[in-house]
This record gives C-alpha cells, structure tokens and sequence, in this order.
C-alpha cells in the first residue's frame, strides 16, 4: 500500500553496491554481481523503474514494487481482466482485490497504454510477447513508433526518413533484443499504473523482492499540510507494522 516501508532482499537477484545517495535521492554509478536467480512468474519484485512509456529514461531515480505476471519469451494476453500467459490463466494471489471504484471508462487507456498506437486497454492487453535476448523484431513504418522508444532505451539511436527505418544512421528492416525483460503489474489489476502503461522492465533493472512491512502510514501527500506530530501519528497503520509479503 501507499505508505508503506519495506525491508527487501537484494541477494536474490541481483546485488550491487549502493545505487542512491541516501535522503537526497542522488543516483550514483554501481556495480551489479549475480544473483541465487532470475526473476519469475508470480515473485513480487523491486525495480528502477525504467520510465513513463514515451520517455527514454525516468526523470527521477525511483523504485517501483509490482508483481512479476510473465518474463521474457512469454506470450501475455489479458481478457477482460483475466491473465492468460502461454495460453494458462493466472489466477489472482491470495488475498488481492480489485478496487474499481473510480469508474474510469477503459476506452480512456487506449491512448495510454503501452506499446502506444495499439490501442489495448487496461483490461483487455495483446496478445504481446515479453522481449528476450536474441528476439528479431521486424520493423516496419507501421509498427515504427510502437518500438521507438523500446529500442532507444536499449541504447540506439532511431530515426524515420525517406520511408526508411534508421538505427544509428543505418537502414535497418529489423531489431535483436539486446536483454531479457519482465512484466510487472499490481495485484489490483483494475488500478494499477503498471507494463500496460510504461512498458517492460529490464530484467537488469530487478534489484530484489521485498520481505516484511516494517513502518506504515497513511500516504504523505494526504498530510503534507497538516504540520502537527500529532496528526502522522494518528494516521499509523499499526496493523500493517510487520506484515510478510508474498
């Protein structure tokens, strides 16, 4: 939940050394080793977040927690709010909810929702298959934009002229994936800015999977301007103080 502290396990993974500058939320270089594993269906994970879908890089370093539905080489297809991967409905982990209080219209997401100009929704997704290391993607002036940005977040520049599909300056009919990736999504599938909306998350971006509640409160922004001790303390969510994540 919003407001939630967690302790997480970065051995799993992927250790590295520190990859922020404490309090001031500062980036800095680090190096990764290998972990026990990679990343699988159904783990809750920690990850920089890679970015919002049309950005090549986030503006801030920021990490995301979500629910790791697929990985790379799987084909996703979401019907009507159910999960359907290689084909085998994922059903929702114990104790998930779906909250659809806010009544959006999914028509609203088609313009929203990742890779941009495919029109999926929040409810109804691909079919789409996860990139893995060694996919060949066939690029065409139509299918252009809904990989532009994927392949310059891998470090290419792209561009579109004459007709012709350019990567670093020369022609190109088609893309090798350079990485393995996952799909994230939260538990609360209805209302969840997630994959469906920024897209795949390296799976080098995965830096571990978080263990137990330690501190819990109310979201800040709800108490920004309320100064007083006082009031944080009110809003303490002590039954949530130790809850194991799973």
């Amino acid at each position: 939940m919003a407001g939630d502290f967690v302790f997480v396990n970065r051995f799993i993974f992927r250790p590295s050394t520190p990859q922020i500058i404490p309090f001031i939320n500062q980036p800095v270089p680090y190096l990764s080793l290998p972990g026990w594993r990679k990343p699988e269906q159904g783990d809750v994970i920690v990850f920089i977040f890679p970015g919002n879908r049309d950005d090549v890089q986030s503006q801030n370093f920021e990490y995301y927690l979500k629910r790791c539905v697929a990985v790379a080489g799987d084909k996703l297809h979401i019907k009507n709010d159910s999960i359907f991967v290689n084909g085998s409905y994922l059903s929702l982990p114990e104790h998930a909810q779906f909250d659809n209080s806010q009544n959006i219209p999914e028509d609203y997401d088609k313009t929203r929702t990742f890779p941009p100009g495919r029109g999926f929704t929040r409810s109804n997704y691909g079919p789409i298959r996860v990139p893995k290391q060694g996919d060949v993607i066939p690029l065409t002036p139509e299918n252009y934009r809904e990989w532009e940005t994927f392949i310059r977040r891998e470090g290419h520049n792209v561009g579109y002229s004459n007709s012709s599909i350019l990567i670093d300056g020369s022609p190109a009919s088609s893309y090798t994936v350079q990485r393995d990736y996952v799909f994230g999504m939260g538990d609360n599938r209805y209302n969840s800015l997630d994959s469906r909306y920024w897209g795949f998350i390296p799976e080098e971006n995965v830096i571990g999977t978080p263990m137990i509640v330690y501190w819990s409160w109310k979201n800040r922004d709800q108490y920004d301007n309320e100064g007083s001790i006082g009031y944080k303390l009110q809003n303490i969510r002590w039954a949530r103080i130790g809850t194991i994540i799973r």
